[in-house]
């Protein structure tokens, strides 16, 4: 690195750099202001130290972003043996020069965590991890460092230009619909207690922001428990984003999920959205299976790595 990049953190006055960098190097991921505010500097485990900043002459040529838990996601676990490294890139004009090895350095240090995700963070993660085909430099610069694929992501999306309902076997007695202010709280517990406990923050945020409760399609059993559900405009008020979505496993094989998944697209279709996308999936679980004989094409690959440390 040349002795006239400084890394340093983050500091007020930044934002507008960085954003207008970040959508140079990273074109396959464009970010708004906005956007960057809600994700990164409103996250509540953000600390502007651990936003690193390339600087040279006073001018940003790169970032990197690592978060370390200090507000626990679930019963108080801060995760204190992990960290995450969520974005980092330099200017093209500023490559080959050691920046990006020194960021990444500076962000790890920074971290001082055992174990490093690239980049599955929840509550606000960015992306699902590294499009090695969008970002090649950078897959080189993470191998280098030691970073392992976990495992692959696969992003979809459907046109539902002229989308047509399918026929579906009914199941007879399942309430399947729009859910009332009473579901609400049988259905948050079953995203967080059978899924992901982030996805009972998404759905619950998504609520007090007004989502729309027609957005949402619910399949209660003969019994009257609540059995799955699927949804869009959950995040990021973004009406074309399907899901979350999920059966429960003891009510699964029935072709429930293929019901769920059909009356969203319809609503959506019906609400004038001409595409249905989602971020991240793997492409070889049943879910996979099911978007695909739906109409979905995978339009994205990401690698969810890791790096551990002194093992």
């Amino acid at each position: 690195m040349t002795e006239t990049v400084r890394i340093d953190g983050f500091r007020a006055g930044d934002s507008e750099s960085i954003v207008e960098l970040w959508n140079r190097c990273l074109p396959e991921d464009p970010i708004s202001p906005g956007r960057f505010r809600d994700l990164i500097l409103l996250d509540p485990n953000f600390r502007a130290d651990g936003l690193r900043v390339a600087r040279r002459d006073g001018a940003i040529v790169g970032a990197a972003y690592a978060v370390r838990r200090q507000v626990a996601l679930l019963a108080g676990d801060l995760e204190p043996d992990r960290g995450w490294l969520l974005f980092f890139f330099v200017d093209r004009q500023a490559r080959r020069q050691g920046i990006g090895q020194e960021l990444l350095t500076s962000a790890l240090t920074w971290l001082g965590r055992a174990e490093v995700e690239f980049s599955p963070y929840t509550p606000n993660y960015v992306l699902p991890g590294l499009d090695r085909a969008a970002y090649p430099v950078a897959a080189k610069l993470l191998d280098r460092q030691g970073f392992q694929t976990r495992y692959q992501a696969i992003a979809m999306e459907k046109d539902l230009s002229g989308y047509a309902m399918p026929k579906l076997k009914p199941l007879e007695g399942w309430r399947i619909g729009t859910p009332s202010t009473d579901d609400l709280p049988e259905l948050i517990a079953l995203a967080g207690e059978h899924f992901n406990p982030d996805w009972a923050r998404a759905i619950r945020e998504a609520l007090w922001r007004g989502l729309p409760l027609d957005r949402i399609v619910i399949a209660c059993a003969p019994s009257g428990e609540l059995a799955g559900w699927a949804m869009h405009g959950t995040y990021a008020g973004q009406p074309g984003r399907f899901g979350p979505f999920g059966v429960h496993s003891d009510r699964r094989g029935n072709g429930l999920g293929a019901i769920l998944l059909h009356q969203t697209l319809r609503r959506m279709w019906a609400d004038g959205h001409r595409m249905a996308w989602f971020l991240w999936t793997t492409e070889d679980s049943a879910a996979a299976r099911l978007y695909t004989a739906a109409g979905f094409r995978i339009t994205r690959r990401f690698d969810v790595m890791r790096c551990r440390f002194g093992v």
